[in-house]
């Protein structure tokens, strides 16, 4: 099965194609591009351009440990110095470090929110975010080009590569800690000290918070922290039917909100005292109103083409513009490396701002919740509410409708402009956006997307509107066109 490179990196059933064999000559060509002289071409000024060594980290996914050695061996034999993990960490963790330590580069073993069974490789770029798309082109013609010539990946004997300086450990989390105590608030935090409970879901996030909040007095405790590469036969994703075990939590009165992280942390979700799911979108527009009215903050914010709109009015009242981008972190990230972006992020939960490096990062927004309610002096549920009240209502749905074909983005595309509606549930279609899938926005604000998957016959129908009803009589409409499709 062909190995390609997606959005934010190669992930694959592990033992299916996610095999040691196939990491290898992964590795071996990511060492092959890397040391091309076209691989920062169209890539930003950052780092060292002659750096030599590379950051290796993983998640507590099954074997990831032992595929990040054997990323490590290989290249070490390639000739690079390899800052392996001493243990499993964040993946921003991991991404800061390669800047950090002016590395050329950075590999993440990580399938992050996915089910138990999938592994992956997540590429990093030399200024800490996720490799260009060229870059990642780069890496797959290396690796074609390697299998028609038939040559295996070098490899070098672990304790050799050690003895050598070629593969050294170190603890990510140090100079982490330090760079996140410069973008949040530890001093307000520590004046008002919180009740919190957080859900590791299992993943490398574990004891993440928990240990920087040391010292604050807040009272953290954490469930799903112990080591479980099945992760409880659940997918590591913070959204509300996967978070009952923090729902339980928070009901027994083990914190007075929460936190929940995915399986390698860059990812945010929580919940309010009442046991409600804060999803991203009122993380992210509770996040730009605070940055901006509690912190002074002013700049451009970029959200992706499935993000609310509350940002939108948000940002109309402050006087800044927002980029709207394709679904993916990456593209929030392009924006991140050529302007002085004040908040980027997405709906899944991937949320970045000003100072840090271009990723999303749960464990930076979790911290960011916890000083949000600190110097609030409100709890999680008003400030959610205060925000509804304030640039809302806004109810949101996401539902996957599986189609008995693939059907092509072209295809859907121009299915969807010619049943675009004159209205939906009275309210009439004002415009029209194909940025990404086929985006219809209402008079109201309300908005539905319908966008097919680029992997499987799925069809993606996103709504957000100022009711329930609306809300349903958006998705009804997607349905029915997805059944048309068909």
């Amino acid at each position: 099965m062909p190995i390609h490179f997606g959005t934010d990196g190669w992930r694959a059933v592990i033992s299916d194609s996610f095999t040691f064999h196939n990491l290898r000559m992964v590795t071996q060509a990511i060492a092959d591009a890397i040391r091309s002289e076209s691989w920062n071409d169209g890539a930003p000024a950052s780092g060292n351009p002659d750096a030599k060594n590379i950051v290796v980290g993983f998640d507590t996914r099954f074997l990831s440990d032992r595929y990040a050695t054997e990323v490590a061996r290989v290249l070490a034999a390639n000739g690079f110095t390899v800052n392996l993990a001493q243990a499993d960490a964040p993946t921003p963790a991991i991404s800061f470090s390669v800047r950090h330590l002016g590395a050329a580069a950075g590999v993440m073993i990580t399938a992050s929110h996915n089910a138990p069974r999938y592994n992956g490789v997540k590429l990093k770029a030399s200024y800490g975010g996720s490799a260009l798309r060229e870059q990642c082109r780069r890496v797959e013609v290396y690796l074609n080009d390697n299998e028609e010539r038939a040559r295996g990946p070098n490899l070098m004997d672990y304790d050799q590569a050690r003895r050598l300086g070629l593969i050294q450990r170190f603890n990510p989390l140090p100079a982490y800690f330090e760079h996140l105590r410069k973008l949040i608030d530890f001093d307000a935090i520590a004046d008002n000290p919180q009740r919190l409970v957080v859900d590791s879901m299992y993943g490398s996030g574990r004891g993440v918070v928990k240990g920087i909040l040391q010292g604050t007095g807040c009272e953290v405790q954490e469930i799903r922290g112990e080591m479980n590469p099945g992760f409880g036969g659940v997918h590591p994703e913070p959204i509300a039917r996967h978070l009952g075990a923090l729902a339980g939590a928070i009901s027994t009165h083990m914190g007075n909100f929460g936190l929940a992280t995915d399986g390698d942390a860059d990812r945010i979700g929580a919940m309010d005292e009442r046991g409600n799911f804060v999803d991203p979108h009122k993380i992210m527009a509770l996040a730009l109103r605070h940055l901006v009215e509690k912190r002074g903050w002013l700049g451009p914010v970029v959200r992706t083409v499935s993000t609310t709109r509350m940002i939108d009015r948000l940002a109309r009242r402050y006087g800044v513009p927002v980029y709207e981008t394709p679904v993916g972190f990456n593209h929030i990230a392009d924006y991140m490396l050529k302007e002085d972006i004040l908040i980027g992020g997405e709906e899944s939960g991937g949320i970045s701002f000003r100072g840090h490096i271009p990723e999303g990062d749960g464990i930076l927004m979790g911290l960011l919740i916890v000083e949000m309610v600190a110097t609030s002096g409100k709890t999680l549920v008003e400030l959610v509410d205060s925000l509804l009240e304030d640039v809302g209502p806004a109810y949101y749905q996401r539902n996957d409708l599986r189609l008995s074909r693939p059907v092509s983005q072209a295809q859907m595309a121009t299915l969807l402009l010619e049943k675009a509606p004159a209205h939906i549930a009275d309210v009439r279609l004002q415009e029209i956006s194909t940025l990404d899938g086929v985006k219809y926005i209402l008079e109201d604000d309300s908005w539905l997307l319908i966008r097919p998957s680029g992997t499987e016959p799925v069809l993606r129908v996103y709504a957000e509107g100022r009711s329930p009803e609306m809300v349903r009589a958006m998705i009804g409409y997607g349905e029915q066109v997805a059944a048309s499709a068909t």
